[in-house]
Parts: structure tokens; sequence; C-alpha cells
């Protein structure tokens, strides 16, 4: 059957703002890179950063200090972990609705845990606006710290956010920017304990949110970034360590980075194989001309080393969107099927430290 020739000028225009828009976004991402000389931070070694808990008497969010690791006992009853990480697309329109649906998404995944479980968010790309919208929020004012209330920690206009549950003492929070990177990523790391079942001492849990180098470049720059962030993992001290994010895994040199620094992948542990559409976490909800062209894939990952046990694995968000007739139709011309609120699938990871 012919394809009607409105249906194909359609498909053009859309294909046509799409590729406007990923242009402006890699134009902005190199006007708005700050050049290292510029900046108080060295690349590949960890500058620390403030986070921030939000004080109801002040209504504001303000600067919180690090608490040292208790030899006696964490004393909270806390022994697992939920580990939650999604990329919310920085390149689409309507970025506070986009971030509100995606805060009320996560509040339903947080708000029945067992109290022994404590909840971290991991956000990825993030711009200002966003920091704002997630500040803003009642239920994260109330259970969450936060490590960002702006972005002058980000080498560029975007970035990594972190919210940890007010529960778990952070004893450090740092950023390790990537020396091999042309897009500003890094690594934002946030250390804290847990209780491990049988052992007299909290166990040091190293958290680390990281958006690894997007695209196909030539000499590749992800596993120079993963070096530094298994480096960080394994430093002296931490009992255990975790990372996720978007791994913008698209390379087959991509699927053997975890093991060719001595991580182990939380999907593989469990079972989880590649090349399934149980494991994929991009694509379904991109727009449909780009997963046509490029299929589907599993660009989100948990990294994990030390002692814990994985107790479950899966992938959340799938069909969440945001309301409005005007949005919609701004969606759809952009060729997106559905007014989906990022193009990723986000993955949540329970883990149990044990001595």
């Amino acid at each position: 059957m012919k394809i009607p020739k409105s249906v194909q000028d359609m498909y053009r225009r859309r294909s046509r703002i799409m590729e406007e828009l990923i242009k402006k976004a890699l134009e902005e991402n190199g006007a708005t890179r700050r050049p290292f000389d510029a900046v108080p931070w060295k690349p590949d070694q960890p500058y620390a950063q403030p986070f921030f808990t939000h004080d109801r008497s002040k209504q504001a969010w303000t600067p919180a200090n690090p608490k040292p690791l208790q030899e006696g006992g964490s004393g909270s009853g806390i022994n697992r972990l939920r580990l939650y990480s999604w990329n919310i697309d920085f390149m689409l329109p309507f970025a506070k609705a986009r971030m509100s649906a995606a805060l009320d998404h996560l509040n339903g995944l947080t708000s029945n845990l067992p109290s022994t479980t404590a909840s971290v968010i991991f956000l990825q790309e993030c711009i200002e606006e966003d920091l704002e919208t997630i500040g803003e929020n009642e239920w994260v004012r109330d259970k969450f710290n936060v490590t960002d209330t702006d972005g002058s920690n980000w080498q560029t206009h975007y970035g990594t956010t972190t919210l940890v549950d007010r529960r778990l003492d952070i004893t450090a929070c740092f950023r390790v920017h990537y020396a091999q990177t042309q897009m500003g990523r890094d690594a934002l790391v946030v250390e804290t304990a847990l209780d491990a079942p049988g052992s007299g001492a909290p166990k040091t849990l190293r958290l680390c949110n990281s958006h690894l180098e997007s695209l196909a470049r030539k000499p590749p720059l992800r596993p120079a970034q993963v070096r530094v962030l298994a480096a960080q993992m394994r430093a002296p001290g931490v009992h255990v360590a975790l990372a996720a994010g978007d791994f913008n895994a698209i390379q087959p040199f991509d699927r053997t980075l975890h093991a060719d620094n001595g991580l182990k992948d939380a999907y593989l542990e469990l079972g989880g194989r590649e090349d399934s559409d149980a494991g994929y976490t991009w694509g379904q909800q991109a727009a449909t001309k780009t997963r046509a062209r490029f299929g589907c894939s599993r660009m989100d990952k948990v990294y994990f080393t030390g002692g814990l046990e994985v107790r479950g694995f899966e992938r959340f968000g799938a069909g969440v969107q945001f309301s409005g007739e005007r949005e919609r139709r701004e969606m759809e011309e952009l060729g997106f099927e559905k007014p989906w609120i990022t193009d990723h699938l986000g993955v949540v990871v329970e883990v149990e430290v044990v001595d």
C-alpha cells in the first residue's frame, strides 16, 4: 500500500524537528562546557561538594556536614538498600511537567518500603529547572537529602543529582570529573553505611551516580571513564560499592566493561541475558523513527563490587506520561507516539550488605 504524501511529509517534518533538537542540544553542550582551567576541580580527582537537607523552620535547603562513621554500629536497623536510577531526557520540552511526573512515580515506588530498607535515587540529564522542581517537592523535602540545588558542580548546563534517604548518614559527598570526556561527564559519589547482619559495626557503602559518554566516539571514551569509576568503587576502606546510571552501552566493548574492571553487572548476576527484551532500557519510548533506526538497547546498568548480595533487579517507569493537550500535540510533532516523560526506563536494584 502506498503511503499518502501527506503522511510522508508529516514524518519528514517530525524527523527534521528531532534532528534540529539534537543538534541544538549538542551545540549548547559545547557552548556551556567549562574548561578545566576555569573550574576549581581537577580531572579524575575527587572534588568535595556539599549536600543539602531541608530545614522546615527556615523553609530552605541548607548545607549539611558529613558525619563520621560510628564504629559501634549505626543503630538504624537499616540493612537493605533500594537504588533507583533514571535518565530524564534533558532535550525534550516541558521540563517541569516531565520531572514532576517522574517524581510522582518515584514517590509511589518508594513510599511503602519496609523500615529496614532505605532508598536512594540517581537521576541523570537534569537541568537546573529540574533541580528546582525536585527541591519544591514536599515528599522529597520530608524523606531525602539532596546533593544539588543548582548546577554549580556540573561541567556543563546539565548533569547528575542524587537523593539520599534522610535516615542514612552521609559520610562523604564528592564528584570525580572525567578527564576523558567531550560532554562534561562525571561520577557523583555519596558515601554512607549500612548495618551488616552478624557484624558489630556498620559497613561503608559507596554509591556512584554516573552518565557515561554518549555516542560512538573514536577513540571511545567510556572505557577510560569506567576505569576511573572502578578505582573509586575499590578505594581503601570501602566495604561495598554500587555504580548506576545511563552507561550508554551501544558498542560491543560495552558488554565487558564491568568484567574488564573487576566489577559485576547486577542484571547479569541475576540471570539476565544480553539482547533480550527483558533487559532493554532505551528505545521503547524513543521517537518512532529513532527507535526504527537504532532499535532498543540496555543502556542503563548497575555495577557492584564488595560484600553484598543482590536481592532483586527490575526496570520501572514504562508508560509514565505527562498530561496536557498542548503538550501531547507538541510531543506528537516531535515524532513520539505518546507524551512519555523520557526515552529511558529506570532500573532499580535491591541489595543487602553482608559481613
